[in-house]
């Protein structure tokens, strides 16, 4: 059982440590410049009712000397190296060469309530014929979805694994049953602290206090994972069996039957 929920929450850790990061804001050949319902998304937390539509204006301008075609535009949130939501909205357009143009979509979130919640970083991008990024701005969304949709079951699933994860190591504690080695005692906990902080972010996101980025996941999740081997670690060592000496021993001695005497 231990096994299992180890292997769980390790399987949770190599989505963090393992997961693409998202592209970063100035890749592809066009600048883009985002609004959604006429408020700009840069350096800024976007509410996202998934109840009502979203209007989405997108600026952008081409440096190059070519003129650059896109397909289609995507808005998409991430978290934990995870996709959560994407929303694909081909209509096809062409900046020209060193020039701009503008253009807008309504969307329809209304699915979006069973897919996230709370913050979470996302991005739009304008992406070619080939799904290629052309160029994308990047924010904080806001979704006011439900703690039951996709990532908040997600969270949910993990806390339970590490709930589970610190029952098995302090049982095994309580019970003198972790290894003799202080290395092997680390690494038992180390599956609880891992699960801690995946649980510590997601509720972090979930409460609409942090987003779940790199900068502050990635520290948050090692840090947990270091302080729980740091404890299995400075565990007290496991009393070993008790030898059974000659002294301990019960002699029983034999009593002689009884014998009745007529008189």
């Amino acid at each position: 059982m231990g096994r299992v929920i180890a292997a769980g929450v390790a399987l949770g850790l190599c989505v963090v440590l393992l997961g693409a990061p998202p592209a970063s804001a100035d890749s592809g050949s066009l600048g883009v410049r985002v609004s959604i319902d006429k408020e700009p998304i840069a350096d800024a937390t976007v509410p996202i009712d998934p109840a009502k539509q979203v209007e989405l204006q997108v600026v952008a301008t081409n440096s190059g000397n070519a003129p650059v075609k896109v397909r289609s535009v995507r808005l998409s949130g991430v978290a934990l190296a995870l996709t959560f939501f994407a929303y694909d909205t081909t209509a096809p357009f062409e900046v020209p060469a060193r020039g701009t143009v503008t253009r807008t979509f309504v969307l329809d979130l209304g699915d979006l309530a069973g897919q996230a919640t709370g913050l979470l970083p996302s991005s739009v991008e304008l992406l070619d014929a080939q799904r290629v990024t052309l160029g994308e701005a990047t924010t904080v969304a806001d979704v006011r979805g439900s703690v039951w949709s996709v990532y908040g079951v997600f969270g949910l699933a993990m806390l339970v694994l590490t709930v589970l994860a610190w029952l098995t190591a302090l049982l095994a504690l309580a019970r003198h049953r972790l290894a003799p080695n202080r290395w092997r005692r680390g690494l038992r906990f180390l599956p609880a602290g891992f699960g801690t902080g995946l649980v510590a972010v997601i509720t972090l996101s979930v409460l609409r206090l942090v987003p779940p980025e790199p900068a502050i996941e990635l520290p948050v999740v090692l840090g947990a994972a270091a302080i729980a081997f740091l404890l299995g670690y400075l565990t007290p060592h496991p009393a070993p069996p008790r030898v059974v000496t000659d002294s301990d021993r019960t002699v029983r001695l034999a009593v002689p039957p009884t014998q009745e005497f007529t008189r």
